[in-house]
């Protein structure tokens, strides 16, 4: 049976207080109703300053997912790694680990917007190596052993519930990350269908005398709205998926990578291109895809509307399709 995703970001532009409390409560309950119905996974991120109020507490928000649901997974992709201590993400995920029974899958990425990292005061110039030093302080801190870091001995508890350790995969569109993953044997996440890439890692991996695996997006793998009337929800809803295309795109630089990349100046062009699609449920099974993601909130979509879409996906859809 294909994957099937519920994402968030939680963005709302112009939101009140009230307005973005009831949204994050909405998400909640979306959540329990996709687990009930046998999603696979719930996507969430991390972004920060962002005007429209792009989530930035992914891991705080996955403990509330965890703790409004018994199966499904959470994927945190990704974690900006050079921007959080490795001391207290290697806590976070192991409690988060132990919580949820091992449910929670994070992939760590360097990000790709100077100003989140100007923030927090950290250096962009050197996200690469703080980037090396969380994956490997988390791998050392999660064996519950002493272990040196930045010239002390120092030591991680509780020990989390998965063994070896919770499931980390390292995110990028670089040889960088991938040389880093193999080297770490750490599974590799690219952030786009990257067939030259999942290659590059293979041949790290042998060059390091390293194990691991790729978990890469399809080649086709769009943001996915399903209602009765696409013309009618692409006519009333599609400025919400444009404000997110323009969100991204103003974001990412030509040497970018991204399986969310728009070019799209206009609810036309989006619809055209195809990155975000709004489908019939008979369109969406008839569509054959690998992966499913689909985003109830995208863009501040009102969630009324969020819960028709995820209502036919777990009721129609996900039923219809091949086990």
């Amino acid at each position: 049976m294909p994957v099937s995703v519920v994402r968030f970001n939680l963005v709302e532009p112009g939101a009140s207080p009230a307005s973005l409390g009831a949204r994050y409560r909405a998400a909640l309950d979306m959540a329990a109703y996709a687990d009930e119905h046998g999603v696979t996974t719930v996507q969430t991120e991390e972004h920060h300053g962002v005007g429209n109020n792009w989530l930035p507490s992914p891991f705080a928000f996955a403990g509330a997912v965890f703790g409004a649901t018994r199966t499904i997974a959470v994927t945190v992709s990704a974690v900006i790694g050079p921007l959080h201590d490795p001391l207290r993400l290697a806590e976070d995920i192991a409690v988060l680990d132990l919580l949820s029974g091992g449910r929670l899958v994070t992939v760590a990425g360097i990000g790709y917007r100077p100003e989140e990292y100007a923030q927090f005061d950290v250096d962009w110039k050197r996200r690469g190596r703080l980037q090396d030093e969380l994956l490997e302080t988390l791998l050392k801190a999660w064996t519950g052993e002493e272990f040196e870091y930045r010239g002390r001995t120092v030591r991680v508890t509780p020990r989390p519930f998965t063994d070896p350790h919770p499931l980390l995969l390292v995110g990028g569109s670089s040889r960088a990350a991938a040389r880093r993953a193999a080297r770490l044997g750490l599974p590799f996440f690219p952030s786009a269908h990257l067939p030259e890439l999942e290659a590059y890692y293979k041949e790290q991996l042998t060059e390091y005398g390293t194990e691991g695996w790729t978990m890469m997006p399809t080649a086709e793998t769009p943001l996915l709205h399903i209602a009765e009337d696409p013309d009618r929800a692409w006519a009333e809803y599609g400025e919400h998926f444009l404000h997110e295309a323009r969100t991204y795109a103003s974001w990412q630089s030509g040497d970018i990578r991204s399986a969310v990349r728009s070019a799209a100046t206009t609810v036309g062009e989006l619809r055209e291109e195809g990155v975000y699609r709004i489908l019939t449920p008979r369109e969406c099974v008839a569509a054959g895809l690998d992966n499913l993601v689909l985003h109830p909130l995208a863009g501040g979509m009102p969630v009324e509307e969020g819960w028709r879409s995820l209502r036919l996906f777990a009721e129609t859809v996900l039923p219809a399709l091949p086990a």
